[in-house]
């Protein structure tokens, strides 16, 4: 009996398949997270200095604080050194999201 491929590219095209939609998800998903986190009206916002101050007061060096999707992103130098990407709930400035960025 002879063999044919085509049962198995058929295989193989599910599954780079099924990769590609789990990653999507995933990907979604965090998305979804952070844009429900900051969903805040902007009656309820605290200033951007008001951050500046806390943060500063924890031993952060801040460079710049700006508004992105609804959170406050900031970007800065913690008190133990490291350059971050930091996102905020801009009426309870709780921390949403945090990206260390690479010295290299």
């Amino acid at each position: 009996m002879k063999r044919t491929v085509f049962p198995y590219a058929i295989v193989g095209a599910v599954a780079i398949t099924m990769l590609a939609g789990t990653s999507v998800a995933l990907y979604s998903t965090g998305a979804l997270a952070d844009d429900d986190y900051c969903n805040v009206p902007s009656a309820d916002w605290k200033t951007t200095d008001e951050l500046k101050a806390k943060l500063t007061a924890e031993g952060w060096d801040v460079r710049k604080i700006k508004e992105d999707d609804g959170c406050f992103e900031a970007y800065a130098i913690t008190a133990d050194g490291k350059k971050v990407e930091a996102y905020f709930n801009p009426a309870t400035f709780e921390l949403a999201k945090l990206e260390e960025e690479d010295d290299d």
